[in-house]
């Protein structure tokens, strides 16, 4: 498995669009793998739609749930039941109505010392390991067959923030990060780039106006968290039409 380097960028033209054609990019990436299969999800507001579309017949049908173990990108270190939690939000938009709960792996929030998300963190490493059978990434066998994405306001993608030390980490998989730099500030554990990197598809998901002056920054190639993350595999940007630049619309 070699490095692409680049990202490809694949236009919709809503965010209606946008779920359908990340949904079927799911099932694409599902199909590859006869195996055991491994998905790393994402929060945010939006991959809401494409989970929610995952719970219907049409696609629910042709996922192999008793094969895809469910990750999560990062979390907010807020009880389970919060609406702010991330994996609760997938849980309520598809896994608790379709994939069995021991393929379910959230980060601890309830359990963990919610004042230290290096505890978390830790925990959360600890089970990606074991996982994956070694406390080393090979990049010939990546961890994640597809990682989910979404890129915030000031360019950072899961819970890794512009000039936050997080960014910068090569040894570990998972890290505590203290204080946001975006609402909601409250701890949070993030993947690694290179736990991110380590997977066979980045598919992102851009939609919105809200997204545009970012988008406008990454395009410009300034060096943010969410231009880093980059799949050892295949990088995909999925953008709707009122996410995209006035210059880069057709």
């Amino acid at each position: 498995m070699t490095a692409s380097g680049q990202r490809k960028i694949i236009t919709v033209a809503d965010p209606a669009a946008l779920a359908k054609v990340a949904a079927e990019r799911v099932i694409a990436r599902l199909a590859e793998n006869s195996g055991r299969i491994a998905v790393c999800l994402t929060g945010g507001s939006s991959p809401k739609a494409l989970y929610q579309l995952l719970a219907t017949p049409d696609y629910r049908e042709r996922i192999p749930w008793d094969r895809v173990d469910w990750f999560i990108g990062d979390e907010r270190l807020v009880p389970r039941k919060d609406k702010l939690h991330n994996m609760s939000m997938a849980r309520q938009a598809f896994l608790d109505r379709c994939a069995p709960a021991a393929n379910v792996h959230p980060i601890a929030t309830d359990t963990a010392d919610l004042r230290d998300p290096d505890i978390s963190a830790a925990l959360y490493e600890n089970e990606l390991m074991a996982f994956y059978g070694a406390e080393q990434l090979d990049p010939a066998r990546p961890l994640f067959d597809l990682v989910l994405m979404g890129i915030g306001p000031d360019g950072h993608t899961a819970s890794l923030f512009p000039g936050y030390p997080a960014v910068e980490e090569t040894r570990r998989w998972v890290v505590g990060v203290p204080k946001a730099n975006v609402e909601p500030f409250v701890p949070r554990v993030s993947l690694t780039l290179p736990a991110l990197a380590s997977c066979r598809e980045m598919l992102f998901e851009v939609a919105g106006e809200s997204k545009r002056a970012i988008l406008t920054r990454l395009f410009a190639g300034e060096n943010l968290p969410a231009n880093r993350a980059r799949s050892l595999g295949e990088t995909v940007w999925l953008i709707d039409q009122s996410a995209l630049p006035e210059d880069f619309r057709g």
